[in-house]
């Protein structure tokens, strides 16, 4: 095991070199995580619409 201190100096060292996105980048990112849950739900909305309707008619015609 190293020794703490010089633990410590090669983290802070390897968190200079991190690049953080910019604000733009987090606002598009952010965009485009929120577009796409609000496409899935309406993708899962319309096929839980579908077959509710293909079990309803199924329901209805074994009856």
């Amino acid at each position: 095991m190293k020794n703490p201190l010089q633990f410590i100096q090669e983290v802070k060292q390897e968190a200079f070199k991190v690049t953080w996105p910019t604000s733009k980048e987090t606002l598009q990112g952010t965009l485009m995580v929120v577009a796409m849950a609000i496409v899935a739900s309406i993708f899962f909305l319309l096929l839980d619409q579908v077959l509710k309707f293909l079990l309803e008619i199924l329901l209805k015609v074994s009856i």
